[in-house]
C-alpha cells in the first residue's frame, strides 16, 4: 500500500494529486493507495477502486496506516516528517511550492533540501516522483532533530 498525506492547510495541492493520477493511469501504481488530501480536490481519483480518499484523519489512524504502507508520499511539513522519521518509515517528500499557490512561501522546499543530506528523498518533478515510487528509498534510520520539540522544551523551563 502507498499512503499519501497532503496535510490540512487551506491551500490545494493539485500537483501532487495530478502526479499520483498520472502514475495510476500509466499503471506504474496498481496497489492500494490511501490519500489524506485536506482541502485538495481528489475527484480525479474516484475512478480507481483501489484508491481511498479522506480529507482528514485521526493521527493514530494515520500512523497505523503508515505502519502498514510500503511507501509514504508526504508534503514536506516538519511535524509529519519528524513523525515519519521517528517511525522508521519509508517515505518521500513532495514539498508544496509557492509558485503553484500550494503555500505562502517555499519553506517546505528549503526544509526538504535541508534534510536531503540525511538521506531523505524529495521530489520536485514528475520524473523524480515516478522514480521514487518505482524504487523507494530505504526506511529512514536516524533522527532529524537533536533538540526537543518546542512544547517539551518550554514545559521543562516553565513547569506547572
Amino acid at each position: 500500500m502507498i499512503t499519501v498525506t497532503l496535510g490540512t492547510i487551506p491551500f490545494a495541492f493539485n500537483r501532487a494529486i495530478d502526479w499520483l493520477e498520472r502514475l495510476l493511469s500509466a499503471g506504474v501504481i496498481s496497489e492500494s493507495v490511501f490519500v489524506q488530501h485536506g482541502t485538495t480536490d481528489v475527484s480525479i481519483l474516484a475512478k480507481y477502486s483501489f484508491v481511498t480518499t479522506t480529507p482528514i484523519v485521526e493521527t493514530s489512524f494515520l500512523m497505523k496506516t503508515i505502519g502498514e504502507s510500503r511507501l509514504i508520499v508526504s508534503h514536506a511539513g516538519q511535524g509529519l516528517t519528524r513523525g515519519l522519521a521517528a517511525q522508521g518509515a519509508c517515505f518521500i517528500l513532495v514539498p508544496r511550492l509557492s509558485r503553484y499557490n500550494e503555500h505562502i512561501d517555499d519553506h517546505q522546499l528549503w526544509f526538504a533540501r535541508g534534510v536531503e543530506k540525511l538521506g531523505i528523498t524529495h521530489c520536485t518533478s514528475l520524473d523524480n516522483f515516478e522514480q521514487a515510487v518505482k524504487c523507494p528509498p530505504p526506511s529512514f534510520k536516524g533522527q532529524i532533530f537533536d533538540e526537543p520539540r518546542l512544547a517539551e522544551h518550554l514545559m521543562q523551563i516553565y513547569p506547572r
